[in-house]
């Protein structure tokens, strides 16, 4: 069954009112055929809330180009990360692991004393098993010491910052404070810029931000043009959408819906510039672009925070507005266009699934992620690979789902309830709120409102059995389980 709708506010309210899982998978072609190994493109965006695009349901200002993306690719409608912070993130992304298998959780600071082990195969290492180049353009993340660097880690180049966009003596936290205050003084250090192992830019200011998302775009179809010839990978890891806002004055007023949208209207330009780029370059039908997200709106920033809605909560949570995210696939003549999946996946499975299109080696240790290939490719209906998924934060199990169940375990979790985020790129406080053990059937309540633990002990009983395998590998703080198979991060001596 081929699956063709329209994008955008019918495909979001379709999800809102519980829109039974459909997916498109199987095989759009004979086994005997071989797909040539593509170029892969990874546009991965920084606290971008579900319905912040509109394809997913934003219905304020326009993302022609990511709308055209989804118009042409698949878009994802369960998709997940490992957790709602951005190193625990980016590492299971890289890894194809949980990020509490490799150890990395949270989000690593200036000087941190630990990164993504070297031992670790990451993505960009298993593309270069095959002979592609590699680059890393935008927020690193995975550890700012230089053994932890993305050159250390399979990628050929590198251009960004080594961790967000925030973490510079402007933090929210201090910005208000007079220049000479103590505790603005000791928040952070400057921001440095890094070119491959070179700092180039010491210490990045205001203006220099409002250049990075047109800087990463101009490195990232630089990288595209200069490699044509042979097959590449390319991770593009915006800064933006995270707080502090910037965008170029090129892009300044345009949506008319304030400086987020303002800042969304160049995230889509750069997306469009990425697929002119492959285009002009004659080599679009040879490559597979995915656009995802870290994890989901930091709410408590209000008006320069983006949105999840239909979905609960936001970042730093393990409801679904933190964990599910918008995901669009495009591959011409590969993948089926003006599709969706409504089945589950998740970041974890992307590297699997690309050693697989690239006829790559995996990882000679364990991972978790699953080839969703079929998931990609298919016009009839089929399950999601997974049967299980684990939600961790902060070292805790928060929550374990399957393809249709999520069960929530007992926890404080951060909310603004009722009240509105913060305003002029401040942060309202968020609210402490005890958990209960909750059940939520994500195919009709996708939103996390009613639990129905008492109703289904079927469901209950299956997923706490899930748990249990999870807090045997990789632990629980919440019941003091130890772990088995967590390898760890690498350390600073």
């Amino acid at each position: 069954m081929a699956l063709t709708i329209r994008f955008g506010v019918r495909l979001f309210m379709q999800l809102a009112c519980g829109f039974a899982a459909q997916v498109a998978i199987g095989q759009t072609q004979d086994a005997s055929i071989k797909i040539e190994r593509p170029n892969v493109v990874v546009i991965f965006i920084d606290d971008l809330g579900y319905a912040d695009v509109r394809p997913f349901g934003q219905p304020r200002y326009p993302t022609p180009n990511l709308d055209r993306l989804a118009r042409e690719g698949r878009a994802f409608t369960d998709f997940s990360v490992s957790s709602a912070v951005c190193s625990a993130s980016r590492a299971a992304l890289m890894t194809g692991c949980y990020h509490m298998r490799v150890g990395v959780s949270g989000a690593l600071g200036p000087n941190s004393k630990i990164g993504l082990s070297p031992d670790e195969t990451t993505l960009a290492e298993v593309c270069k098993s095959r002979g592609y180049a590699t680059a890393c353009v935008g927020k690193w993340h995975l550890g700012d010491s230089a053994k932890f660097g993305p050159l250390e880690q399979g990628f050929d180049q590198f251009y960004g910052l080594p961790y967000s966009n925030d973490m510079w003596p402007l933090h929210p936290s201090v910005a208000k404070l007079p220049v000479d205050a103590a505790a603005r003084k000791s928040s952070y250090p400057p921001l440095p810029l890094i070119h491959d192992r070179n700092v180039v830019d010491p210490e990045v200011t205001a203006a220099d931000q409002t250049r990075l998302t047109t800087d990463y775009t101009n490195r990232a179809t630089k990288f595209i043009r200069e490699h044509r010839e042979q097959p590449f990978f390319l991770y593009l890891a915006h800064s933006m959408v995270h707080v502090p806002l910037f965008g170029s004055s090129a892009n300044q007023d345009k949506s008319a819906f304030g400086r987020f949208a303002d800042v969304m209207h160049e995230v889509d330009w750069s997306v469009g510039q990425v697929v002119s780029a492959l285009e002009d370059a004659g080599i679009a039908d040879k490559t597979l672009v995915v656009f995802t997200s870290d994890n989901g709106p930091w709410l408590s920033f209000g008006e320069h925070a983006g949105s999840a809605l239909p979905l609960r909560e936001g970042k730093g949570t393990s409801f679904e507005g933190g964990v599910r995210v918008p995901t669009i696939m495009r591959w011409p003549q590969q993948i089926p266009a003006g599709t969706r999946c409504d089945e589950f996946a998740a970041t974890i499975d992307l590297l699997p699934t690309i050693a697989k299109l690239i006829d790559a080696d995996l990882p000679a240790l364990p991972i978790d992620g699953l080839d969703i290939s079929k998931l990609m490719f298919s016009e009839t209906l089929v399950e999601s690979p997974h049967d299980s998924f684990y939600i961790y934060y902060g070292g805790q199990l928060q929550a374990v789902r399957d393809r249709r169940w999520k069960l929530v375990f007992p926890h404080k979790s951060q909310t603004l309830g009722d009240r509105n985020g913060g305003v002029g790129g401040s942060p309202a406080e968020y609210s402490q709120v005890d958990i209960e053990l909750s059940l939520f059937d994500l195919t009709s309540d996708p939103a996390e409102s009613r639990n129905v633990i008492g109703e289904h002990p079927d469901a209950v009983a299956r997923l706490q059995a899930c748990a249990a395998r999870a807090r045997e590998m990789f632990g629980d703080q919440l019941t003091g389980a130890k772990a088995n198979t967590i390898r760890g991060p690498g350390k600073i001596d």
